[in-house]
């Protein structure tokens, strides 16, 4: 079982599927998180994407795994493009720490306070960043980290396999 992405593509148009396919892919683990969760809402699951699928943390059988992933894509596939976009995905970590430390860079301003003085501001400006950057998230994930567009994507296999004692499930996707 092969994928059709490229780990060192060449050239721009190269790069670009590379980009598309980790889009993709991140999409479909959001996807078959939310599928499972749906399923079962108290099981604790954790993805990462690579350039050819994506890897799912948690104890669960590789037949949830496998026909949570089958429904996923059929989902996307369909349109139901809100399935790409997770709430507990790193990308809002990441645009929260940024926009929370640009909003405390703002607060501090040049003058020169005491540290007691500063942080009613900071904890002020750090809140205010937080509460701005969900809904900016939510934005960035779906305009630049997922594509729900997986029109072309099929998946190629589920495997279970143990990282540290910690089940893992690795879902392949390929391209057509």
């Amino acid at each position: 079982m092969s994928t059709n992405v490229t780990y060192a593509p060449a050239g721009p148009s190269g790069l670009r599927r590379f980009l598309d396919a980790l889009r993709q892919n991140h999409a479909m683990e959001h996807a078959t998180i939310h599928v499972i969760s749906q399923r079962h809402p108290h099981l604790q699951l954790m993805g990462r994407t690579t350039p050819g699928g994506f890897y799912l943390y948690g104890e669960t059988p590789t037949t949830l795994v496998a026909s949570a992933a089958s429904e996923a894509l059929a989902r996307l596939q369909a349109g139901e493009s809100s399935l790409a976009i997770h709430p507990r995905c790193g990308t809002n970590l990441a645009v929260g720490a940024l926009v929370a430390g640009a909003a405390t860079m703002l607060a501090l301003g040049r003058r020169r306070r005491s540290r007691w003085e500063q942080a009613p501001d900071i904890l002020l400006a750090i809140t205010l960043g937080l509460f701005l950057a969900q809904p900016l998230a939510y934005s960035v994930q779906e305009r630049v980290t997922t594509s729900a567009d997986v029109s072309d994507v099929r998946i190629a296999g589920v495997t279970q396999e143990w990282f540290a004692g910690q089940a893992a499930h690795y879902i392949a996707l390929e391209r057509d």
